[in-house]
């Protein structure tokens, strides 16, 4: 059983964490529906989706576009802003705290149980990397 938290008081990088895991899901979900089963083409295609350089371009599009609440944004800016201690990888540190803060809103949206919101949001993700190809 887990110990009930206010979800407002988690910080942007804990929320992140947990975002990733729930976005990453949602892609190789997509992928293996759409009849991809090999493992090094389940991963080759899920970085289009998932990479810090995809999230960052789907988290500006999502601003451009209005398409995230006011709560939203403020998750996305806690998550953006947040002091990680961990490297970015295959990217400059503005990419990685941008994507940073996407994978917050993700996990916000998860731990807050708005599941039809994270749907959206993701379907929506989802159209746009595809459109991009």
């Amino acid at each position: 059983m887990t110990k009930s938290i206010d979800v407002n008081l988690i910080n942007g990088i804990a929320l992140a964490f947990e975002g990733d895991a729930v976005y990453a899901m949602y892609i190789r979900r997509h992928l293996i529906m759409t009849g991809q089963t090999k493992p090094n083409q389940l991963h080759r295609l899920a970085t289009h989706y998932v990479s810090a350089k995809a999230q960052a371009m789907l988290v500006q599009a999502m601003l451009e576009a209005q398409l995230l609440t006011e709560k939203e944004i403020e998750i996305y800016k806690r998550g953006r802003n947040a002091n990680s201690q961990t490297k970015a990888k295959n990217t400059d540190i503005v990419t990685y705290k941008v994507s940073t803060g996407f994978e917050a809103v993700m996990g916000y949206l998860h731990m807050t149980e708005q599941i039809e919101r994270l749907e959206e949001l993701v379907a929506w993700c989802i159209e746009k990397v595809e459109d991009q190809k």
